[in-house]
This record gives C-alpha cells, structure tokens and sequence, in this order.
C-alpha cells in the first residue's frame, strides 16, 4: 500500500477541494474563468462571462480539471508515484518539480495549439519522468493488460503516445504538447540535480 507523503497528500486534498469547490459549491458566476489558463491576447465569451488570460491563472489552472473522470486519472498518478519522488526527493524539490512541470508544459501546450488549458497532468507527466528517471528498471504492473513492464519503458511509450496523439491530433481536447513537456522538465530537473539512476 502506497504510504501518502506531506505534499502529495495536501496536492490531492488542493485539486479535489477546487474541483468540486468551483465546479458545484460556489455559487459564484463565471468563477471559473480563474481557473482555466487562457493564451495571453485571446478572448471569448461563455455566455456573458469573458475568458481572457489573469495573472492568477498561472497557478489556479493546474488545480482544476474538466470532469471527474479527469480529476481522478490525474490524482491516481500522483497517489500512486508520488510519494515515491517525494520520499526521494525531499519535499520542497517535489514542490519545485510539480510546479514547474505544470506551469512549463501548460506554456508549450499553448504555444502550440492557442486556446485554453487546465489540469494537473503536465505536472503527473513530470512526476512520471522523474520517477522513471530515477528507478528506470523498477518493475510496475500494467492495468491493462496486466503484465510488468520497467518504469523507463512505461514512460517511454506513454510519451510516444502523447507525441503521435499530439502531430496527428487524434484525441482533440487532450494537451499532449502538456503532456511531453512535463515529462521533459521531469527528466531535465531530475538530471539537474544528480538524482538519475538512484535504484
């Protein structure tokens, strides 16, 4: 059983209590143009309620995500590796790596395709490289199918799969560029600071 470390468990409470808070607890119209990154320049209307880029959507974006179905596949990577690079890393390098793969792969996902973005996935892509940066040869077990795979060759085919998704635009909505990019910064930072091929 994967044992919570501090900033994991207080990043899952963040994202559940935002969600839920924005998307059904707070009646509060058009709130939620605060949580959503919108390319700078860009503007569009949700009925009367205009979207265009705020400062604090920097860091808000990062804690919402668009249904639950989102919300859960993207806290069920942080449960589970999270506590593991914490453990590792010491919690206020975690903090700097879920931070900054989050802000960096929403940036690139803009770049690339314009609009808006929202979610934590950039910033579980990040966690996911790191950790296979890290421990390339632990052995983790598929869903589906259930069978072993190492955790390089996981993180392998799960950005392979981001990067074809993303140039043939095959699962519109999804920011595959968010994805690629935090695993990147995952990779780079894990690299930066002598922590690869630890186990």
């Amino acid at each position: 059983m994967v044992r919570l470390t501090e900033v994991v468990k207080n990043l899952l409470i963040i994202n559940v209590i935002v969600f839920f808070g924005v998307k059904y607890l707070l009646p509060i119209p058009g709130i939620e143009r605060f949580f959503v990154l919108v390319t700078p320049g860009q503007k569009f209307y949700d009925g009367d309620i205009l979207y265009q880029f705020e400062p604090v959507q920097i860091i808000t974006h990062m804690f919402m995500h668009g249904d639950e179905k989102h919300l859960l596949f993207n806290m069920f990577g942080l449960y589970l590796l999270g506590p593991y690079v914490e453990a590792a890393l010491g919690h206020k390098r975690f903090l700097v790596l879920y931070l900054t793969a989050g802000v960096i792969a929403s940036a690139i996902q803009l770049f690339v395709t314009k609009g808006i973005v929202l979610g934590a996935s950039g910033a579980v892509f990040g966690i996911l490289a790191a950790f296979a940066t890290m421990f390339p040869n632990v052995e983790m077990m598929l869903l589906f199918p259930p069978i072993p795979i190492r955790a390089k060759y996981l993180a392998l085919i799960l950005i392979g799969i981001g990067l074809f998704s993303g140039i043939t635009d095959s699962q519109p909505g999804i920011g595959h560029f968010a994805h690629i990019g935090g695993a990147v910064v995952g990779f780079l930072l894990i690299r930066y600071w002598r922590m690869a091929n630890i186990r």
